[in-house]
């Protein structure tokens, strides 16, 4: 469903965009189907945040800033002090750019990615399960999901370790999968 297919500038490596959370859901389905006992999911938020970082602690695994030569945003709206950098205009393959330290390639920029949570408030009170709103959902209303780490359209600072985005579960676009 790709909008960056082979022919229109993208590949068999780019990500995957134009999906809705909804449509993930689906594909997952389909993969235990194929594979039994195999259970996929998409990371939660703090799995996903925990991933990107790969031990840092800083705004990017980088550290505090980015460059284009790092990940795949728009380059004319860069991080703190750092250059104006390229403007790709489309997402890039997923080995073009460094891995973080645990070997895991793009989790700045290029796509904003899905994550299994339903959008839900921060607080000071520990959380194990954020899922559990889904309980608290209005009865046939959806909640708003959560993605993660920025997409190829967006400022670098869209692309921090930490920053949240979220969309209705059946939102899908090129800058998002």
């Amino acid at each position: 469903p790709s909008q960056f297919s082979e022919d229109n500038g993208g590949g068999p490596h780019h990500p995957v965009e134009m999906v809705s959370w909804h449509r993930v859901q689906d594909f997952l389905g389909k993969l235990q189907t194929h594979w039994p006992g195999c259970q996929p999911g998409l990371p939660t938020e703090a799995e996903w945040e925990y991933a990107c970082r790969a031990g840092t602690a800083t705004p990017f695994w980088f550290g505090p800033t980015i460059t284009t030569e790092q990940a795949n945003f728009d380059g004319n709206f860069p991080y703190a002090d750092a250059a104006k950098g390229e403007f790709r205009e489309r997402t890039v393959p997923g080995k073009a750019l460094p891995a973080n330290g645990w070997g895991l390639y793009q989790m700045h920029g290029n796509v904003w990615e899905w994550c299994a949570d339903p959008l839900v408030d921060y607080t000071a009170d520990p959380a194990t399960d954020p899922g559990l709103a889904e309980a608290l959902a209005p009865s046939g209303g959806e909640l708003a999901r959560v993605l993660r780490g920025g997409g190829w359209i967006y400022s670098a600072r869209r692309a921090r370790s930490a920053l949240r985005l979220h969309g209705a579960p059946v939102w899908r676009n090129s800058y998002s999968g």
